[in-house]
């Protein structure tokens, strides 16, 4: 990715979601310190296509000095979506999700051009996601 992006966020992040057999992300992201998930896309160029951050732990999200609306994916520790927010909007709050564990952040449109759903199923590669934790696994 050529994208101004937080140091210490690139990794060779997929994301499919099982379910529905959708990639949803073939080059993200991995927001897991304090400073990296406080961050967020704030400053960052819209996503493309196949880009997505994923927020670890992560149980509500904002959009505050953002410049572009996202889809956002609420994953619990089984890694199954408990809720979805289509196209949020800058300057919004995302709802509070106690299940999710983490949160993935896409373009906008996404979840409704994979159909994805809530009680959908992800699959993430690269990464390990157990609970509220986060390992890679390269």
């Amino acid at each position: 990715m050529t994208r101004k992006r937080a140091q210490g966020r690139d990794s060779p992040l997929r994301v499919v979601n099982l379910t529905r057999q959708q990639t949803l992300v073939t080059g993200g992201q991995v927001a897991n310190t304090f400073w990296s998930r406080l961050r967020g896309l704030i400053g960052s160029e819209p996503l493309a296509p196949g880009e997505g951050l994923l927020i670890v732990p992560c149980k509500a999200i904002h959009t505050h000095f953002m410049r572009f609306p996202i889809d956002v994916l609420y994953v619990d520790a089984g890694k199954e979506v408990v809720g979805i927010g289509h196209a949020l909007p800058p300057w919004r709050f995302g709802r509070l999700y106690h299940r999710s564990r983490f949160v993935l952040e896409l373009p906008a449109g996404t979840a409704k051009n994979t159909d994805t759903q809530v009680g959908d199923r992800l699959q993430i590669k690269g990464w390990e996601v157990s609970g509220g934790s986060l390992a890679s696994t390269r």
